[in-house]
């Protein structure tokens, strides 16, 4: 199975090799046709510690890293 790729907003950097990314998505509503957003956060492995807040980057998944990274920095 194909590892997925998210796109998304770095929120936190206060932990060490970790960054947490806001991932938003967009879908219409099937019944009101309105769009609607959705976000959700992820905790991503960083390993040089290099993402600040406010960084556009990409992440993969990964093999589980911690109790709670289950995703890896791509790129920016």
């Amino acid at each position: 199975m194909p590892r997925r790729i998210l796109q998304g907003t770095v929120t936190s950097d206060k932990n060490k090799q970790t960054v947490t990314v806001l991932v938003e998505r967009r879908f219409k509503h099937p019944l009101m046709d309105k769009t609607i957003r959705k976000s959700k956060k992820y905790r991503a492995h960083d390993e040089a510690d290099k993402y600040k807040i406010g960084d556009i980057v990409r992440i993969i998944e990964c093999a589980p890293r911690s109790k709670t990274k289950r995703w890896e920095v791509l790129e920016a």
